[in-house]
């Protein structure tokens, strides 16, 4: 399958959005040490929900970019403005980490579907049908109104059953990011792998980054 980005380009784009995401300039996510930016709806963020008290932390490239709402920021420089990275991470009022991942496309290879098992992909306007089959809320939002549609989705099936979903949202203008579920019973034979690995290459194939 035909790959649109490169590595390099893949980061760039990436960054681009970041940038969007949390105020700041690409270049930001470059420096060295910690860089403050007041939260703000920019056009084309990811409509990720935030209440109107909002703080996020994230560390790419270089940088921890810090980005709160206004009514914070003051005690946020205060307790930040001389900490490392690492120590940043550390503080007590941050929790919920997160780690997201791209895909190397200078060694990723498309993986052998594992055997006995059945493979479906379903493309945008065909994956609501699949909210019938309840329990995959880690690969789908159940939701056709979602502001981050589920727009494409790879089944493994056994014996006629859905026994494993990797899922897709549209969650910008270059991003789709991949969900995936395994039932109980199937979980460590390679299903998942092999789903994320597919749902990864056919995304590409749309002119898309995946990310996890």
């Amino acid at each position: 399958m035909s790959m649109r980005y490169n590595k390099s380009e893949m980061r760039a784009a990436v960054f681009n959005q970041l940038a969007i995401d949390l105020n700041c300039k690409p270049d930001d996510l470059n420096k060295d040490g910690i860089v403050f930016c007041a939260a703000r709806e920019n056009p084309g963020r990811r409509p990720y929900p935030r209440e109107q008290r909002h703080f996020e932390l994230l560390a790419a490239g270089k940088s921890a970019i810090v980005c709160a709402s206004d009514d914070i920021m003051p005690f946020l420089k205060e307790q930040l403005a001389q900490k490392t990275r690492a120590e940043a991470f550390a503080m007590p009022f941050v929790c919920g980490i997160g780690l997201f991942f791209l895909p190397d496309t200078e060694k990723i290879k498309p993986l052998s579907p594992v055997d006995d098992f059945d493979y479906k992909i379903f493309d945008k306007l065909e994956v609501p049908s699949l909210y019938e089959f309840k329990g995959f809320n880690n690969a789908l939002q159940y939701d056709v109104n979602a502001v981050r549609p589920d727009s494409l989705a790879i089944t493994a099936s056994k014996n006629g059953k859905i026994v494993g979903i990797a899922g897709a949202t549209d969650d910008c203008a270059q991003m789709w990011q991949i969900g995936i579920e395994v039932a109980d019973e199937y979980r460590s034979k390679g299903v998942a792998s092999y789903l994320v690995n597919a749902i990864t290459f056919e995304i590409m194939a749309r002119g898309y980054i995946p990310y996890y």
